[in-house]
């Protein structure tokens, strides 16, 4: 065989397997740019945690609404049912099943979730407009980590927060906040959680075991 033929040959399947073995960004594989805003959000979910207690204090002053998890009451569940407060979207680890893609549109539904709530229960008590500013913020981040990683709307669908106090009373009120500020701690525990594994998930590479 002519040498100059073997040359390209070889220069041909070379070019074949560096294309095949170049790392591509995708949204299983995300950029470095990914990992720094999941940096950042993380960062302003910890502020977030530690204001939470103090917004409490400032906000809610009926007696035995605490943030203490064994004060809570059957009967609380049931104010969160006529209150109409929904659960955030439940947050994963992303997997093969579910996707990063999921995973990040569930935290900006979430997080979009709580802002809206808090900016309802705004116009009838003050002293929540900063923990809301935090929210705006950190769904600034997370569309980041969405914009960075080239990811589109995903699994996570946002929820009417179905929130009406227009005819509830002051203590209807208080419940709300108190409920809202309860369920916000526990949805930033999660998301803390899963914005630790988005920042350092890897695929499985094709045919691994």
């Amino acid at each position: 065989m002519n040498s100059l033929i073997v040359v390209a040959l070889l220069h041909y399947f070379l070019f074949a397997v560096l294309v095949r073995s170049a790392p591509v960004s995708s949204p299983s594989n995300p950029p470095p740019a990914f990992r720094e805003a999941a940096e950042r959000a993380k960062t302003l979910v910890e502020k977030i945690l530690r204001d939470i207690p103090a917004v409490h204090a400032a906000t809610v002053n009926t007696q035995g609404l605490t943030l203490d998890p064994s004060t809570q009451t059957a009967n609380l569940q049931v104010m969160m049912q006529s209150l109409r407060i929904p659960a955030a979207p439940v947050l994963k680890p992303p997997s093969e099943r579910f996707t990063l893609e999921m995973s990040v549109s569930r935290m900006c539904a979430g997080s979009r979730l709580y802002q809206r709530l808090l900016g309802v229960l705004s116009d009838r008590l003050s002293g929540l407009s900063d923990l809301r500013a935090d929210l705006r913020d950190l769904l600034t981040h997370i569309n980041k980590m969405r914009e960075a990683a080239q990811l589109g709307a995903g699994g996570g669908v946002d929820q009417d927060h179905g929130l009406d106090l227009t005819s509830r009373s002051d203590y209807d009120v208080q419940v709300a906040v108190h409920l809202t500020l309860t369920q916000l701690r526990s949805f930033c525990h999660d998301l803390i959680r899963s914005l630790r594994a988005v920042a350092t998930y890897r695929p499985r590479a094709a045919g691994a075991l």
